[in-house]
């Protein structure tokens, strides 16, 4: 008994459009006649058509249908189509292939943006235009810098970087300062207050001995609660409970047995 599997079957060109589709279309290609075939594919593009009703929202989607079974017939389908017959030329566009940039980079802590930045530069002739570029690269260089390396670093090494990286071109003069960033501590406009440590711990432990000192249990911050026993009160019955049981036990030790007395006086 032989099985049919799929994974003996030929390959689907269009899945979409499923087995049957695809062996209606080998079915058309094998008649002799073209009116055959043409009455036949007319058929089959109704069926497409309705197996897939999304391409219905596409524009032209009958000439995507007829470019759908040449595809299917792998090209091969003598028919008057009422579009141009698409060709394996047309359809299947080779892909170009897309280079990876691939750049020696120096440092490559400050990025291949930092050498292109430096290059427009030394292309710049006007002197004060110049410099403010060179103040601005080398503001980025810490910039980039310190993102990598948290540590602190010191404008003398930028400098120094920024003349390798320019092939000691560009230059800065002595005793420039750059601007000091700081990532630890953030902007006043972004800190978070915190809770003031003055006197308010002292009033909050007050309050909280208060409250649990009382007879009510605060709900949600606010005063209003359920009554509740405190810590003092439960001890107390615990001690008062403990006292009792003792006061009973010695008052039965210390009590006279009535029926021995009753008995003598008989």
């Amino acid at each position: 008994m032989n099985f049919d599997y799929n994974s003996t079957r030929p390959k689907l060109i269009l899945a979409e459009y499923g087995r049957n589709v695809q062996n209606m279309v080998d079915y058309i290609c094998s008649l002799p006649t073209k009116e055959e075939r043409n009455k036949h594919a007319q058929i089959v593009i109704d069926m497409m058509g309705v197996l897939n009703p999304h391409l219905r929202d596409v524009s032209d989607f009958k000439h995507k249908l007829w470019d759908h079974l040449q595809i299917i017939s792998d090209f091969k389908l003598d028919i008057d189509s009422p579009y141009p017959i698409a060709t394996a030329k047309s359809v299947k566009h080779e892909v170009e292939h897309l280079g990876y940039p691939q750049h020696s980079i120096k440092f490559k802590h400050y990025g291949f943006t930092v050498e292109k930045m430096i290059d427009k530069a030394l292309k710049v002739t006007d002197e004060p235009k110049r410099e403010q570029m060179v103040i601005g690269i080398a503001n980025f260089m810490k910039m980039a810098y310190v993102t990598w390396n948290k540590d602190s670093v010191s404008d003398e090494l930028i400098i120094q970087d920024l003349k390798e990286l320019s092939g000691y071109q560009l230059t800065l003069p002595e005793g420039t300062v750059l601007t000091k960033l700081d990532f630890k501590t953030p902007p006043p406009g972004n800190r978070i207050k915190g809770p003031t440590t003055s006197n308010s711990g002292g009033n909050n432990n007050s309050n909280s001995n208060n409250n649990s000192s009382s007879g009510y249990q605060s709900k949600g911050g606010g005063g209003s609660g359920k009554p509740r026993m405190s810590n003092n009160n439960n001890n107390m019955k615990r001690n008062n409970f403990g006292s009792n049981s003792n006061n009973n036990n010695n008052n039965n030790r210390n009590r006279k047995p009535q029926n021995n007395y009753n008995n003598k006086r008989g």
